[in-house]
């Protein structure tokens, strides 16, 4: 499916980002790919985006709403609720690879939102771009020259539903203003 129209330069640019030692995942080609019209710019993929995964269990090779963990459920879940259309959307990382580490540098997050940028210009429908979590949100003023509308959400993971509840039940209220302007 990375070879469909949508993806194929999606699947170019992800592989461009690859290195050793940086797990960069595909985009999920079930999402809008190249058509999405909000991008949700999550903070950095998990080992559940990679072939390798985690533990005993193996990852997808995809940052996707239908990986095997409690934040892809969450995501899954929050953009029903919230009305946004799987084929208006698409998910990506502002750090684009995985490392083997949770933790997030400045020089990651830098080198991150330019390739941000870089994929904005790939998504000519594109209106909007939520920064989901708090590393993500850094990136914004990067970000503010694209024009585009910037929304700001908590991360959907186990930790912030654990640390902040209020926060993480208010994901899908945050996500439905984004439905507003792109359905």
């Amino acid at each position: 499916m990375l070879g469909l129209p949508h993806m194929v330069q999606l699947k170019t640019f992800a592989e461009k980002l690859r290195r050793p030692g940086l797990q960069v995942p595909d985009f999920d080609p079930l999402d809008g790919g190249v058509e999405a019209r909000a991008l949700f710019l999550f903070e950095k993929p998990g080992p559940m985006t990679t072939e390798e995964g985690s533990g005993k269990r193996s990852g997808s090779g995809f940052i996707s709403r239908n990986n095997d963990d409690p934040t892809a459920e969450a995501t899954f879940n929050f953009m029903r609720q919230a009305g946004l259309p799987r084929e208006l959307t698409i998910l990506w990382n502002v750090i684009p690879g995985w490392n083997g580490t949770r933790t997030v540098t400045g020089s990651e997050l830098l080198d991150g939102a330019s390739h941000a940028n870089e994929l904005i210009h790939l998504l000519p429908r594109l209106r909007v771009v939520v920064l989901v979590g708090q590393k993500a949100a850094e990136a914004r003023s990067h970000l503010v020259a694209s024009g585009l509308t910037l929304f700001t959400s908590a991360h959907p993971s186990p930790l912030v539903r654990a640390r902040w509840p209020k926060r993480w039940n208010a994901i899908p209220s945050e996500w439905r203003k984004v439905a507003s302007l792109i359905v």
